[in-house]
């Protein structure tokens, strides 16, 4: 069985999961809590010498890490991969995106404001600016296709900009200004059998 090593609070660690359930993939959840610091101890750095979750582990003992790169060993052959060459290329596009010009700003804003309690003034404004940029690039892509890389199905790069953009609210976004990518986001929780986060977050505030 496939032995997951990942913290419920990460968005990364939140494709993997999701990903092994949509594909029916039997794996033991392993909890792994940052803010205490397991991802630097000894027995977890023998493990990932990157110090970083999710890490996978197999019945063979190898191990792998990296969101995307896991979720793409998961999925491989199955239908959250384009069979067409060029739509899986696209796929992948969004996903170096993703980890490149999304995921550095909105999830780091996440983290600072949500589990830092960090001060709007004590965050990096470019932050806010730069995830509302990528925001607005999303919004562009899903004004005119109801998933992100353009086909008519949930793909990889659905989940990989699902994970942070469900969750951007905490970082400060507010996904009313982007109402393409709100929609989009209710589309894949239904696609995936989320619960609807981001309105049950806006009631409470």
């Amino acid at each position: 069985m496939i032995r997951i090593f990942a913290d419920v609070n990460s968005g990364n660690c939140l494709k993997v999961k999701w990903v092994a359930e949509r594909l029916g993939l039997a794996h033991e959840w392993i909890e792994i809590n940052i803010l205490k610091g397991e991802t630097r101890t000894d027995a977890f750095l023998a493990l990932n010498p990157f110090g970083q979750v999710p890490v996978v582990q197999f019945d063979d003992g190898r191990t792998l890490s990296q969101s995307n790169a896991i979720i793409l060993h998961f999925a491989e052959g199955s239908d959250l991969v384009p069979a067409d060459a060029f739509e899986h290329a696209r796929m992948l596009e969004w996903m170096f995106w993703e980890q490149y010009s999304h995921e550095p700003a909105i999830a780091v804003r996440r983290f600072q404001k949500h589990y830092l309690r960090k001060s709007d003034d004590a965050i990096d404004t470019d932050l806010l600016a730069k995830g509302r940029r990528a925001l607005g690039r999303m919004e562009m892509a899903l004004i005119s296709s109801d998933f992100i890389s353009g086909g008519a199905a949930l793909t990889l790069a659905d989940i990989a900009l699902l994970a942070y953009t469900r969750l951007s609210h905490e970082g400060g976004f507010d996904l009313g200004d982007f109402p393409a990518v709100h929609a989009w986001v209710a589309r894949c929780e239904l696609e995936l059998g989320l619960p609807h986060v981001h309105e049950a977050a806006h009631v409470q505030i």
